[in-house]
């Protein structure tokens, strides 16, 4: 396996499986520029990589992602035009990357898991997440709208559910995200990770051409 090392992703790999963790555990995984620049790297070098049949997302500490960075967002109220244009068409690309990557993505969710978070999990292929897991698209309460993510959500969970949750900036729980399709299933927290290995492992017995 061969990707990128960086100071906020913690990149594991071991029989075909790769296992990738935003690490800015100190601000809940946000992430900001650099984040969205290794992470994208990070994918595509796995993508690139013949030994990976598999990536595995998550999150370090308490949460899975609290989507951007508020000190990233303050200092983007800043930019000229074409740099935040610039810091979009980033955001996209690293989106892009990882739902379109040629591989099998396993998102492994817990705790909070809002706006880009939201984003993350609806770009993989198959998505586990915990009862204490909880969602929100919530760019509208900061006067903002959720365009980067939007068509990868409303793909997950349907334009009519999209709508509402675009709208109202609601929280959510795990058992909402798993009626709406956002997640795939919900598992107890002690049995998270054998949940994920399983399904690792079925995605190993089957053919990569195919996948």
């Amino acid at each position: 396996m061969s990707a990128p090392t960086s100071a906020t992703l913690d990149i594991r790999g071991d029989a075909g499986d790769a296992r990738v963790a935003l690490a800015r555990e100190a601000v809940h995984n946000a992430f900001d520029d650099a984040l969205i620049a290794e992470l994208t790297a990070a994918l595509r070098a796995l993508g690139a990589d013949p030994a990976v049949r598999v990536v595995v997302l998550s999150g370090r500490g308490a949460s899975f992602c609290a989507g951007a960075d508020l000190g990233w967002m303050r200092r983007m109220a800043h930019y000229h035009y074409d740099e935040n244009l610039a810091d979009a068409h980033a955001l996209a690309a690293m989106l892009a990357t990882l739902a379109n990557l040629a591989k099998p993505v396993v998102a492994r969710v817990h705790g909070a898991t809002y706006g880009g978070g939201v984003g993350l999990v609806a770009c993989c292929d198959i998505a586990v997440g915990t009862p204490r897991a909880t969602f929100a698209l919530s760019e509208v309460r900061l006067g903002l709208i959720p365009s980067t993510i939007g068509p990868y959500v409303a793909r997950a969970i349907g334009a009519r559910a999209a709508h509402r949750y675009f709208l109202t900036g609601e929280r959510f729980a795990a058992d909402e995200a798993l009626r709406l399709g956002l997640l795939h299933e919900v598992v107890a927290d002690d049995a998270l990770d054998a949940r994920i290995d399983a399904i690792v492992d079925a995605l190993l017995r089957s053919g990569p051409a195919a996948q």
